[in-house]
């Protein structure tokens, strides 16, 4: 092996240091001879010099860029023996650099000076150090991105005091990691009052998603982990910067919103002006019994993760909840399109296993230009219990939205307004249902901070009211 580099690396300076050599001795030789000629130093206006014409100080130049050249190739050729040798090499020592040219020796090049430049340029390029700090980093396909949203909240609820009820912090962390694999994971941190009867307040997180994505192709996407079930839109977009009005609709409790399993997902586009089919298929852990029994009053929407918080594992029944989603999107002008889906699921929720949770969505989102926006949903739950039959706990909301600007009124601040208005009915199958209207408005400072307000009025009927009484509401909403 020593035999082999030494004389691999003498072969090579036979064959590219030696025609470099030749190329660039002419150029001297005739610089010489140009220096000791008066003639040639005093060129007359008759007798112009020629496009071989050396200065004196282009040849300095080219000299010591030459000896440059010679001293990094004798480095080069001792670390390579090193190497040879089995030892660590030295750092090459740094060549000295050419002094500044005259200024008459900036003038442009002839195109035998260029090729003389150009191999010594090459020739000094070696180098092992950026090497290896370039393999030492993330490889490039890597990326890493925070976005989220955070929301301040104040609130005025009819016979009580009102207060700042909520500082919510919602950051999201997405990682690719390649052309194929995703990971992204969501938490909120809320700040609110301990109960009554305690002292000071309480920071609680929440993991609302964490999910590892991995696409199979175009078309179909592999998820894995806690999912945002997608029973209708609403639990998919329901970011604070997303969601023009400060709280969820009411029948939204009549759902699960998360799910520990497995999912696959994806688009299927219906010619190419923009029509598509969506779909998703999950499986999941499903919803839960609060204390194990098949009680009405048991069932628990966002149990079952498969660990209990005392580390113990917690499978609670043996059955899997199964569900997913089908869509239609209709586009016939940009901006003017229409959203249909339907989505279900259906599973055990007790811990026999003999009393089953099933779920039916429909959803819609219409847009007509950038002023219009109506969207909705309905939902209907089928719950067998041990001391009530089957009970079936169901609602349904509507909102819509218009942008002022439509008015063409151009006035600043009402073309930043969004008038907006809501209407949500929930019954939990037990004796007790609300209705809820809810009037307000949107001022977009920017397209990601908000300023919402809105007027709420609750029906309630029955013993467990699902919203309190008239409120006031006051939002700040910025998406990052």
């Amino acid at each position: 092996m020593k035999m082999s580099a030494t004389y691999f690396f003498n072969r090579w300076i036979a064959f590219v240091l030696l025609p470099i050599t030749l190329v660039s001795l002419p150029a001297p030789l005739q610089a010489q001879g140009a220096a000791t000629s008066p003639a040639q130093e005093q060129p007359t206006a008759a007798s112009p010099p020629s496009g071989d014409y050396v200065s004196r100080a282009e040849y300095d130049k080219l000299k010591a860029e030459h000896e440059a050249m010679k001293t990094r190739m004798e480095a080069l050729e001792k670390m390579v023996q090193q190497m040879a040798n089995g030892t660590a090499p030295a750092v090459p020592p740094e060549a000295p650099q050419p002094t500044e040219a005259p200024a008459e020796a900036k003038q442009a090049p002839t195109e035998a000076k260029q090729v003389v430049s150009t191999t010594s340029t090459t020739a000094a390029a070696p180098s092992t150090e950026t090497t290896a700090a370039d393999l030492s980093g993330p490889l490039a396909t890597h990326d890493f991105d925070i976005v989220g949203d955070a929301e301040v909240q104040f609130g005025k609820i009819s016979h009580q005091h009102g207060a700042f009820m909520l500082a919510d912090f919602a950051p999201i962390f997405l990682f690719r990691g390649g052309d194929k694999i995703l990971f992204e994971a969501g938490f909120d941190f809320i700040l609110q009052n301990n109960a009554p009867g305690s002292s000071g307040s309480t920071t609680t997180v929440n993991l609302s998603f964490a999910t590892l994505d991995y696409i199979i192709n175009d078309y179909v996407t592999f998820l894995g982990g806690n999912l945002l079930l997608p029973l209708g839109t609403y639990s998919e977009r329901s970011a604070g910067w997303l969601n023009k009005f400060p709280d969820a609709p009411l029948p939204r409790a009549v759902l699960p919103g998360n799910g520990v399993g497995v999912e696959l997902r994806g688009a299927i586009p219906i010619g190419d002006r923009g029509p598509s089919v969506t779909y998703s298929a999950f499986a999941v852990n499903g919803v839960s019994s609060v204390d194990g029994a098949g009680n009405a009053d048991q069932l628990d929407l966002g149990g079952n993760v498969g660990l209990t918080s005392d580390g113990r594992f917690a499978n609670l029944h043996g059955g899997a909840g199964w569900g997913g989603r089908i869509a239609t999107f209709l586009l016939w002008k940009p901006l003017y399109d229409l959203e249909i889906g339907v989505s279900g699921m259906s599973g055990p929720w007790d811990n026999a296993g003999r009393r089953q949770y099933s779920a039916l969505v429909a959803d819609w989102a219409l847009h007509v230009g950038p002023y219009v926006e109506v969207k909705g949903e309905y939902m209907n739950t089928w719950v067998g219990t041990d001391n009530a039959g089957t009970i079936d706990p169901d609602g349904w909301w509507i909102q819509a939205g218009y942008k002022l600007a439509g008015l063409k009124l151009n006035v600043p601040y009402l073309d930043k307004l969004e008038l907006v208005g809501r209407y949500d009915t929930v019954d939990d199958g037990l004796g007790s249902r609300t209705n809820r209207g809810t009037v307000g408005a949107v001022y977009y400072i920017t397209n990601t901070l908000w300023l919402e307000g809105d007027y709420e009025w609750a029906n309630n009927h029955g013993p467990n009211p699902a919203a309190p009484d008239d409120a006031l509401l006051f939002q700040i909403s910025y998406g990052f």
